[in-house]
């Protein structure tokens, strides 16, 4: 049986019965975009259309009205006022020309205790259409989930994408400067390098999250010398949020295999993170331990450190902790590339201590 039959049988039943009764519905015109009721308005009767086409919707704000679903020949609507006898839920408007019976709650109520399949028919009816709100509620649940999470994506963008810019927009500067001299502009020409090199890696990784790609390669790589680039590209923006990174032992001089490109994205988020908790600037702690397996790293900052009960969800996407322009992609990202690697990642409370964040790389691969 189609979703349009139940309520056709509802109206079929109807009409006999009311002629078996001799019961005169009113048979009501309406010019297309005409009202036929507005919400809050009183629930007196239902309405059969016996032709054209009617919308239900309903205010979701105090100025705005969104369409519920519309009603064509056939059909029926405004039978809550029957069931629960109070005001309209919703406003109808004829949407074309339209011809409608019009039957009064006190006759739909004396019809159905005569006729028992009356009262079947519409409760058949209204079960299918409960089925159907609740499936296009559903759908659209869904949707509105799907643009907000496109939307706190296209957030997390523009938030990741805001550090390189600055230290382009910064770097250009200097390098136009009138009074540059020759290395100034070597140096401003490697900043901006660097920087458009990392927009494009930030760019591709989250590409790669959204596309749920866990395809990387690992290369045997220096990891003192790599880190040193790592301090190299990120003191410009650092200092100027007045923030220092001190590295307070040795950095493993040992080749291990890494793809340098990915691994730019969680040093760089987690000292942006300890940043961005540290507005009137502060110092990010950098140690590292090697053992026979794996290289350890720790990120500790002098903020404020993490809020009590948080621990366990920083690594959900989307979670945040309260900053105003945090999305809740960079520790999952961080999480996902760190385990890409074969290490693992977690953050570490310790009292009187700001944020420490520690991660682990293995010097060989299982690949390897």
């Amino acid at each position: 049986m189609s979703a349009a039959e139940p309520r056709a049988t509802f109206v079929s039943i109807l009409e006999s019965e009311l002629r078996q009764q001799q019961v005169g519905p009113g048979i009501r015109e309406y010019k297309a975009g005409e009202v036929i009721f507005e919400e809050g308005d009183p629930g007196d009767g239902l309405y059969a259309i016996l032709d054209g086409l009617v919308r239900i919707s309903a205010f979701v704000s105090q100025s705005n009205k969104h369409a519920l679903r519309e009603f064509a020949t056939g059909d029926f609507f405004g039978e809550m006022a029957i069931i629960n006898n109070a005001p309209r839920s919703a406003s109808a408007t004829a949407m074309r020309d339209s011809r409608l019976m019009f039957v009064s709650r006190g006759q739909v109520v004396d019809l159905m205790e005569r006729s028992p399949p009356l009262v079947f028919a519409l409760l058949h009816a209204f079960s299918h259409r409960m089925r159907e709100t609740n499936s296009h509620f559903v759908q659209e649940m869904i949707e509105a989930e799907r643009l907000s999470l496109m939307g706190r994506f296209a957030r997390s963008i523009v938030h990741d994408l805001k550090n390189p810019l600055s230290v382009i927009a910064l770097a250009a500067d200097a390098a136009a400067s009138g009074r540059a001299s020759p290395e100034l502009r070597a140096q401003a020409k490697k900043r901006i390098h660097q920087q458009v090199q990392r927009l494009t890696h930030m760019l591709n990784e989250l590409l790669r999250v959204s596309e749920g790609s866990t395809q990387h390669a690992l290369e045997p790589v220096n990891f003192a010398a790599y880190f040193a680039e790592v301090i190299d590209q990120t003191r410009d923006e650092l200092e100027n949020k007045k923030v220092t990174v001190e590295v307070q032992t040795s950095v493993p001089d040992v080749v291990l295999p890494l793809n340098t490109r990915r691994l730019d994205h969680v040093f760089f988020n987690l000292f942006n993170n300890a940043a961005d908790f540290m507005p009137d600037g502060g110092r990010i702690m950098v140690r590292f331990q090697q053992t026979p397996a794996e290289i350890h790293a720790e990120v500790e900052d002098t903020g404020p450190g993490f809020k009590p009960g948080i621990v366990q969800k920083l690594f959900t996407p989307f979670f945040t902790d309260g900053k105003p322009s945090g999305t809740g992609l960079g520790l999952s990202i961080c999480k996902n590339i760190v385990e890409d690697h074969g290490g693992r990642i977690w953050p570490r409370e310790v009292a009187g201590c700001g944020g420490v964040f520690c991660f682990t790389l293995p010097l060989k691969t299982a690949a390897a």
